[in-house]
């Protein structure tokens, strides 16, 4: 005889196995909130239920509260199946409520869902409270340090969690950190939708951090939070100095030694660092400012500033400026205002906001000035000339480069002087005066090369190979693209390798190949969609003007002659 068994809610693999049928012609399904990893000794094959997809959620609510209600109000019924977050027992929830209430339109309880503090009371039936019993039972049943790991993540403002940020906001090892992950992850409570990286489900956070509040005190969860925070300050100072190692660092001020700062041996892997924690960075920063933790976001919005100059996201990088220099201003402390304008100056003029860019130096001019601080000065000189150059008034421009080079060659500042030719090269290039394009820029990789910084002396030699492309010296201007464009496929520096592609279209077209030039300004147009950069209408605008490319003979075969 064949059978299937189901037991349902399982809380152990002891518990199920008295229940297992012998005969051989017997399946058996088990469900639980647990992983059960003891029933693989008994042959069990496990298969997580993962959420459910919007479209399948909206049936499920049709199902339950008639198609024509969801005919009759679809954007309350799309908010609703998005606040459910595809939580199965949520979305069955919320629809047997509405079908209990067939007067009350599906707004009112999408408004409802809408208050994260009420969406999980608003989730019950009967009196009873469907989601937060379940994920009650489940909490109960926890380790107390995992209970009390649970209740830290859930009062913490980054949407996932490493064992390093766990351990910063539990303080503990790693790994006890990473076991700990390890049990709510068991328990369904976490998820881990990478190795290493965990997160909550919207409705589970929402708990989470209705535990916090309840049981932790105030001052126990706002350490936690300024743990996590002082970790991700001391990781990016860390990646920023793998990176920028001549960069000016500002003063960062941590109330306790760091716990778990990665060890990063190279720049590809500091940058993927910057990449992977993008989201995580920006909700520290956020969190800060609300909080009013303004050291904490000034030295933050300073740290990331490798990121901002090599993979330019730039609603991010304004943001963080924005931020930064509030919280500078806030704390009184004006050396870190100067740091905040001239970076920030330099967010805006990547982002394509030249004039709001100039202000931005203008008044770093005027703070470092009244800071006494020559180096800041230059620098606030620099950013006044990138910002004309891009106006298209390089007399103004070249003033100001000359200016910024006076004062830092009297400070010996070797590295400064050497990006200050490639801005000098760059305006000769503008001005056609190539020549002067070459001397400035040969002169700047002599000093980049002397001070070891070969992702500027990749930029000269992409400005170099475009100044070649004006005089006519194409195989110069080719060598010189396609050596900087190696390096900064080394560097990991995409915003680079889109410009000396988009370079490389130039020569092409120079040279009259409009074939291949249109394919490398396409090329560039995709990298900067990519990067969201402002670039992307030019180049558009760019590839309309060139005609397509012709048809291939014989449907598009080839002959070799």
């Amino acid at each position: 005889m064949r059978i299937a068994v189901l037991l349902d809610s399982a809380i152990g693999a002891a518990q199920v196995r008295p229940l297992l049928p012998v005969a051989h012609a017997a399946a058996t399904v088990v469900t639980s909130r647990t992983r059960l990893t003891g029933l693989a000794m008994d042959g069990a094959e496990f298969l997580t239920v993962g959420l459910v997809d919007p479209d399948a959620a909206a049936t499920i609510l049709a199902q339950r509260v008639g198609a024509d209600r969801i005919a009759a109000e679809p954007l309350a019924a799309d908010q609703v199946v998005t606040r459910c977050a595809g939580l199965p027992l949520a979305i069955c929830v919320v629809g047997a409520r509405m079908a209990a209430r067939p007067q009350q339109p599906l707004s009112a309880t999408a408004e409802a869902l809408l208050r994260e503090g009420d969406r999980l009371t608003v989730l019950r039936l009967d009196g009873e409270a469907a989601v937060r019993g379940v994920l009650d039972a489940s909490y109960r049943a926890l380790e107390p340090a995992a209970g009390r790991l649970y209740r830290l993540l859930g009062l913490l403002p980054v949407p996932e969690f490493t064992s390093e940020v766990a351990g910063a906001a539990a303080e503990l090892s790693r790994a006890e950190a990473d076991a700990l992950l390890d049990t709510l992850a068991g328990v369904h409570l976490l998820e881990e939708p990478a190795a290493g990286r965990y997160r909550f489900h919207d409705l589970v956070r929402l708990h989470a951090r209705e535990r916090g509040t309840a049981e932790e005190s105030p001052e126990q969860g706002g350490a936690a939070v300024r743990r996590v925070g002082e970790h991700y300050l001391a990781t990016a100072t860390a990646v920023e100095a793998l990176i920028m190692p001549s960069h000016r660092f500002l003063p960062r001020d941590c109330l306790q030694p760091p716990l778990h700062v990665p060890e990063l041996t190279d720049e590809s892997e500091a940058l993927a660092w910057f990449e992977r924690e993008r989201d995580q960075l920006a909700a520290v920063l956020r969190d800060g400012a609300r909080a009013r933790r303004y050291g904490l976001v000034w030295q933050l919005a300073d740290a990331m500033q490798p990121m901002f100059i090599r993979l330019r996201p730039h609603a991010l990088q304004l943001e963080a400026h924005a931020l930064g220099l509030d919280a500078a201003r806030k704390s009184g402390d004006r050396i870190a205002e100067q740091w905040m304008l001239t970076s920030g100056g330099q967010g805006l003029r990547s982002a394509g906001r030249i004039r709001e860019s100039a202000d931005w130096y203008a008044q770093a001019l005027e703070v470092s000035r009244a800071n006494g601080d020559v180096r800041a000065e230059a620098q606030s000189w620099t950013g006044l000339g990138h910002a004309h150059r891009q106006l298209g008034e390089l007399d103004a421009a070249r003033a100001e480069f000359e200016e910024a080079m006076r004062l830092r060659t009297a400070i010996g500042y070797r590295r400064g002087v050497g990006l200050l030719r490639i801005a000098l090269g760059e305006v000769a290039v503008d001005a056609a005066d190539e020549a002067e394009a070459v001397r400035q820029l040969e002169a700047a990789i002599e000093d980049l090369t002397a001070v070891s910084d070969p992702y500027e002396v990749c930029r000269a030699r992409a400005i170099m190979g475009r100044a070649h492309i004006r005089a006519g010296r194409y195989d110069l201007a080719r060598v010189a693209l396609e050596t900087a464009r190696e390096g900064f496929v080394a560097a990991g520096a995409p915003p680079w390798q889109a410009r000396t592609v988009e370079w490389l279209g130039e020569l092409a077209l120079a040279k009259g190949d409009l074939v291949l030039a249109r394919e490398r300004f396409t090329a560039a147009h995709e990298a900067y969609r990519q990067l969201a950069a402002p670039d992307v209408a030019r180049l558009a605008r760019r590839l309309a003007e060139i005609a397509p490319a012709p048809a291939e003979p014989n449907g598009g075969e080839t002959e070799e002659g």
